[in-house]
């Protein structure tokens, strides 16, 4: 009887030893979780996205307005962070985050054979040039919103032709700015611009094309070699889901042009659409992704804003320390500009083309910045080249072309946009 009590207590602390060894202590478990997000691949998206939303929270919320602005350069200094400071509270929220995560979406759930069958070197000119030069009548973006679409395309198999037509014709080819343009400006300079705009977003894209064709053709066989099945969602999915998505972009951002009328009917209403898009996204995202598609898809979106955010904020501090926001003049004089684009000569019209270029304009703040130098003086063939040309650039814009496109193919850009915007404009102030 002993030797069986002896035998049961042993056995018991050896089970009690078992379960003790066999399960790891609570130290044990947060060593090894520290270990792992220790990692040096997991804490440097951390670290950056840490980084990234500080800067937007004090770019948002430090009072900059009271910076004293005693001196040139520190009125300046004021100004390019009072500029940061109304980017980030008007554009990064409902304006890019929303691109970006489309431009991802466009990365992981549209296939590559999709977007070089439509947008490709060799796709159909008529389809895919018209399709790139009406877009902006869809997303009424600014030249900034639309680069994370831009990038999405491009870096999925669009060719550069079809997908520079779609760079220019998004922010250019606004129909509430053109229809403003048209009531405040008079209908002959609305009528030009949407003309204008039109016409250079298909030749700037052929330009491209003719340019860099060779390049285009190699490519082009590249992809021919490597191009995966279609894999992706069925069309009247991806329709549905990137319709929720676009429409998210258009209403929450969304202005009214009147007190009255369809524009002011949909303001009015305007978060109650966006709110009824987002849940009918977030359903879609529940019945037709799996979890590995999620996590790809908010991937992509993050490459993307590694990729783009720090240049436009490094690009828009740059903006507002050379020229300020519109009526807070900062190194450069806006009386200088309005002196220089006077009447309709050559140098005037190339003058409103680059100062255009390199300006940055929220969506439909070019209407009023142009009424102020109108008034100044500013003659009718200077004023239609900086329409043409500064709401599809900016400084900001330029720098993140960069990092897609190159320099030597950003340039051509450029250079394109500023000579047909000089040349319209020398036509149209002939003409008037």
């Amino acid at each position: 009887m002993h030797r069986v009590r002896t035998e049961a207590k042993l056995e018991r602390a050896t089970s009690r030893h078992r379960n003790i060894v066999g399960q790891p202590s609570f130290l044990a478990t947060i060593q090894g979780l520290w270990a792992s997000v220790s990692s040096r691949q997991a804490v440097r998206p951390l670290l950056t996205l840490t980084l990234m939303v500080a800067v937007f929270l004090l770019a948002h919320t430090l009072p900059f307005a009271a910076l004293p602005a005693s001196s040139t350069v520190g009125n300046a200094t004021r100004e390019a962070l009072l500029m940061l400071q109304d980017y980030a509270r008007e554009h990064v929220l409902l304006c890019l985050v929303p691109a970006l995560f489309i431009a991802g979406a466009i990365s992981v759930f549209i296939s590559q054979a999709a977007i070089i069958k439509y947008f490709g070197a060799q796709a159909h000119k008529l389809l895919a040039y018209g399709v790139a030069s009406i877009s902006g009548t869809i997303l009424a973006a600014c030249s900034c919103t639309v680069l994370p679409l831009f990038a999405g395309i491009y870096t999925r198999g669009a060719g550069i032709g079809p997908a520079t037509a779609f760079l220019y014709s998004g922010p250019a080819i606004n129909v509430l700015a053109i229809i403003l343009t048209a009531r405040v400006l008079g209908w002959q300079l609305g009528l030009a611009r949407a003309i204008g705009a039109v016409i250079f977003s298909i030749a700037i894209g052929l330009t491209m094309q003719l340019i860099y064709h060779r390049e285009e053709r190699n490519k082009t066989s590249t992809d021919n070699m490597v191009l995966p099945a279609d894999d992706s969602q069925p069309l009247w999915r991806n329709g549905l889901y990137f319709a929720a998505m676009i429409g998210i972009l258009v209403f929450a951002n969304w202005k009214t042009l009147d007190p009255t009328g369809i524009s002011h009917a949909i303001g009015s209403v305007k978060w109650i659409i966006t709110a009824s898009l987002g849940v009918a996204l977030a359903v879609m995202l529940a019945l037709w992704f799996s979890r590995a598609q999620l996590r790809e898809w908010v991937q992509s979106t993050w490459h993307f804003a590694k990729q783009i955010l720090p240049l436009l904020f490094v690009g828009v501090l740059v903006a507002g320390l050379l020229l300020g926001r519109p009526g807070h003049p900062a190194l450069i004089p806006e009386q200088w500009i309005a002196r220089c684009v006077g009447g309709n000569s050559l140098t005037a019209n190339l003058f409103a083309s680059v100062a255009g270029a390199l300006m940055y304009f929220a969506t439909l703040t070019e209407v009023p910045i142009l009424e102020g130098l109108l008034g100044a003086g500013m003659g009718k063939g200077p004023a239609l080249a900086l329409l043409l040309a500064g709401p599809a650039l900016s400084l900001p814009n330029m720098l993140v072309i960069r990092s897609i496109l190159g320099t030597q193919k950003t340039v051509v850009y450029i250079l394109l946009i500023v000579v047909f915007s000089t040349a319209a404009g020398l036509i149209y102030g002939a003409v008037l």
